[in-house]
């Protein structure tokens, strides 16, 4: 990964932590140590993965190329997966259990629109696709 990058991948997840060790108002319990950092890990391993995806992000799933690097070597879905560790994370860190509804609404969500990205995936790849998806998770 190159420096200028680099930076951008570190620099945010840091700048929030001064941000809300700094104002936070309330006190650190454990659980809130422990969701912030969650949260902090999946916003930093979600930036990750945004950045290796590259200009093969989109919004609506594509099939423009099969990216199997990085975190993609280990994980199909890594900005679903890690974005909502940061979800949770923050849940946590909150410390607002309604939230949990909201997250359990979401979850399903993104599931179903895994499997269609994957659906789309294997029509354009096929048995390389389906090679790869044996040799990940989620």
């Amino acid at each position: 990964m190159n420096r200028p990058l680099l930076f951008f991948v570190i620099v945010p997840p840091i700048a929030v932590a001064c941000i809300l060790y700094i104002y936070w108002p309330h006190s650190w319990t454990s659980l809130r140590i422990a969701g912030f950092i969650l949260f902090l890990l999946g916003l930093l391993l979600v930036t990750i993965a945004r950045l290796q995806l590259g200009r093969y992000f989109s919004i609506t799933p594509q099939a423009r190329q099969l990216v199997t690097h990085g975190l993609y070597s280990r994980f199909r879905n890594p900005v679903y997966l890690f974005g909502h560790l940061a979800v949770l994370g923050l849940i946590l860190f909150l410390n607002t259990p309604v939230f949990l509804l909201v997250f359990l609404v979401i979850l399903p969500l993104q599931i179903f629109r895994a499997r269609v990205e994957s659906r789309v995936l294997e029509a354009r790849f096929g048995d390389q696709y389906r090679l790869y998806k044996s040799q990940t998770w989620f």
